[in-house]
């Protein structure tokens, strides 16, 4: 769920904002965008980065971890907690993301009345591997005698608190969250290049096409190429100090662009009975790889957890997810429906393609998100070049920073490639949210709780139903990503949006 920085969430992408009293960045999301992979824009503890493949810790003794009276929650030494409210705050922009924008699409895959129910059993879902991720987080706090662990970090040290088997692989099962993570948030900066590129070229050919200077239409890849130098001019920058003033920017863009896009979704409703209820089984692939990349934000979860001034009502009933969780996924709900009811099977990869053309309102909409969308570019590029750089900057010696430059260029230009080569903006979003979002949101969860409970007494309850409940959400996860990849790639390959 996927702030948003306009930001996968997932989710997903969210915007930061600068702090000059610690000097880097606030997002309020407790500086999610270094704490939520554990970046630090200067220098990064071994014990913190996301991208280590190196072990968090020991192998805990069963005499160790025995202690039931240590409490993680009073070890968390922070200088700033949140309260629940802010908490519940942070929670909701950092799971609006630009995923909203895709969902009357999602909605158009599915049906009316259907993805409308499916959309509340995908967020239901999403939000239960949620609750699973952080109480198992908690059990493996008492257990490694740390305040507080993060995604990759959780699934590190269930690897190495469970089974001997599973200790070789601890490892591994850290580099793969890791790796995912930076396979995600690279794929939805490609999927914003296609954005941003598809957004400028309606409101350019509004007023050149068939005119004298330009009487014919000029492809969407080359509005993506012209991007390159802007890309990598803004990407080069490696202070978030000074991306952060960006992110204000776009925040007001968006916020204001959303408002008016409510306005056009609202006018001339046509009747239900005009649209299908249900768009037919070949086409729900498509639909699970957009609505799991629109809702889920579990990137985010961890550090709003461990920032929390009483981290046990994060999970509690209503408590502060399940709160959170609720408005997001019915506004999301909200936005798929009335997309769809307004624009049918006319319906675009972002709803903001649907709005006029030939109106300034409708236009300024297009510039305003593109220009959001674009700066969001730089913040998300931002993680996952921190996690590569991490892991290989040992072998450049003395010329660091040219090799560090070469880098950021080099994967700049290939998400622009993948962007040009991939410019169908639906099924390159369903792609994405298929192929790393039913990994990281739903299978990963089951996978952690499984191998932290493996050998404990009665860990995986009667008649063993964690176990099958597991499987089940592994099962759904796998058959989401298969499915929805296969289909997903169809489209792209048919050059269908």
């Amino acid at each position: 769920m996927k702030s948003s920085i306009l930001p996968k969430p997932q989710l997903r992408p969210m915007i930061a904002e600068y702090d000059p009293k610690k000097k880097g960045v606030k997002n309020d999301l407790s500086d999610v965008v270094m704490v939520k992979y554990k970046v630090d824009p200067n220098d990064i503890p071994v014990e913190q980065q996301a991208g280590s493949t190196l072990p968090l810790m020991e192998i805990p003794g069963r005499d160790i971890e025995g202690d039931e009276d240590f409490n993680p929650f009073e070890h968390r030494k922070l200088a700033h907690p949140t309260s629940d409210m802010d908490t519940l705050i942070h929670l909701l922009k950092g799971s609006l993301g630009s995923g909203i924008l895709a969902m009357p699409m999602a909605f158009m895959n599915a049906g009316l009345y259907f993805g409308l129910v499916a959309t509340f059993l995908i967020g239901g879902i999403c939000t239960y591997c949620v609750h699973i991720l952080v109480k198992t987080s908690h059990e493996l706090c008492k257990r490694m005698q740390k305040p507080s662990l993060g995604f990759a970090e959780t699934a590190e040290a269930a690897f190495l608190s469970g089974p001997p088997a599973a200790h070789k692989f601890s490892r591994l099962a850290k580099a793969m969250i890791n790796w995912f993570l930076v396979i995600d948030l690279l794929g939805c900066c490609c999927v914003y290049i296609v954005f941003v590129s598809k957004n400028i070229k309606q409101v350019v050919d509004n007023y050149t096409l068939d005119s004298e200077w330009a009487p014919h239409d000029v492809d969407v890849r080359i509005y993506m190429a012209v991007l390159l130098p802007l890309l990598i001019s803004m990407n080069l920058i490696r202070n978030l100090k000074y991306l952060a003033p960006f992110s204000m920017i776009a925040n007001l863009l968006v916020g204001t662009g959303m408002v008016i896009t409510f306005y056009y979704l609202f006018q001339d409703i046509p009747a239900i009975s005009e649209r299908k209820q249900f768009a037919g089984v070949a086409r729900l692939p498509t639909f699970f790889g957009t609505a799991i990349f629109a809702l889920e934000g579990i990137g985010v979860v961890m550090p709003l957890e461990n920032n929390m001034k009483t981290p046990t009502h994060f999970i509690g009933c209503p408590g502060v997810l399940n709160t959170g969780m609720f408005f997001v996924v019915s506004l999301y709900a909200l936005v798929g429906f009335f997309g769809y009811l307004k624009y049918g099977d006319g319906t675009s990869g972002s709803i903001t393609l649907n709005l006029p053309q030939d109106e300034v309102l409708g236009q300024c909409v297009k510039l305003m998100i593109a220009v959001a969308i674009f700066f969001t570019y730089s913040l998300q590029f931002y993680v996952p070049m921190e996690i590569i750089w991490k892991n290989i900057r040992h072998r450049f010696g003395a010329k660091k920073n040219l090799a560090e430059y070469s880098i950021r260029i080099a994967i700049i230009i290939i998400t622009l490639g993948i962007a040009i080569a991939i410019p169908n903006l639906g099924p390159f979003i369903s792609l994405v949210g298929a192929v790393c979002l039913s990994f990281l949101g739903l299978i990963f969860p089951a996978v952690i709780e499984t191998v932290t409970y493996w050998d404990r007494p009665n860990g995986l309850g009667r008649f063993n139903w964690v176990l099958w409940k597991n499987m089940f959400l592994v099962s759904f996860g796998i058959l989401g990503f298969l499915t929805g990849a296969y289909v997903s790639i169809l489209d792209i390959i048919k050059g269908e949006e």
